[in-house]
């Protein structure tokens, strides 16, 4: 059985990555679906992901995956066309390119199989994180929010409402101010 995780020291991996002449393109994404066996399916990715010199944090859990990782160019295409997704039930997977990227972001690729791919604080055994709602359109919600003087509660954390927004000003709407899901609006 091959080893499946990293034998090489820190330091030595991120010289290394360092001294890459090729480009590297940062990649986020995530997904709630239904992985049986996350143990198996982390073995197999990281027995793909190594061939594409992927770098970067995966976390796996019985309830889906989540992902920033960094990429030569030449091996987007094939990570894009990575035929585990399909397999794994992940389909119509997101991939987030990041906008201000050196390509130096990670060295190192660590697989993790945990209990939950976020650390939301969530502790309900009936909460079905792939149980999820229909995407809200720009103009049905900007419709829906100048028709009534409705309370929009935007969940993002302050960095994601930087990273999009609607211009439209509603009188009810605050810019997030928490950090994170877990700390208390201000």
């Amino acid at each position: 059985m091959p080893v499946l995780h990293n034998r090489i020291s820190n330091e030595t991996l991120k010289a290394q990555m360092l001294a890459e002449t090729e480009p590297r393109t940062t990649i986020s994404f995530y997904k709630y679906f239904t992985i049986v066996d996350p143990q198996a399916t982390r073995d197999a990715l990281w027995v793909a992901l190594t061939q594409l010199k992927v770098f970067g944090r995966i976390y796996l859990a019985r309830e889906g995956i989540n992902a920033q990782i960094s990429v030569p160019q030449s091996n987007v295409e094939a990570l894009r066309e990575f035929p585990l997704w399909l397999r794994s039930g992940a389909g119509g997977l997101r991939f987030n390119i990041a906008v201000e990227d050196d390509g130096k972001s990670f060295w190192v690729l660590r697989l993790k199989v945990r209990d939950r791919i976020v650390a939301d604080g969530i502790d309900d055994p009936s909460f079905d994180a792939s149980m999820w709602g229909s995407i809200s359109r720009r103009r049905k919600s900007t419709r829906c929010l100048t028709i009534r003087m409705p309370v929009f509660i935007d969940m993002r954390n302050h960095y994601e409402y930087e990273v999009g927004h609607s211009k439209t000003r509603w009188r009810s709407r605050r810019i997030p101010s928490a950090t994170s899901c877990r700390k208390p609006w201000k």
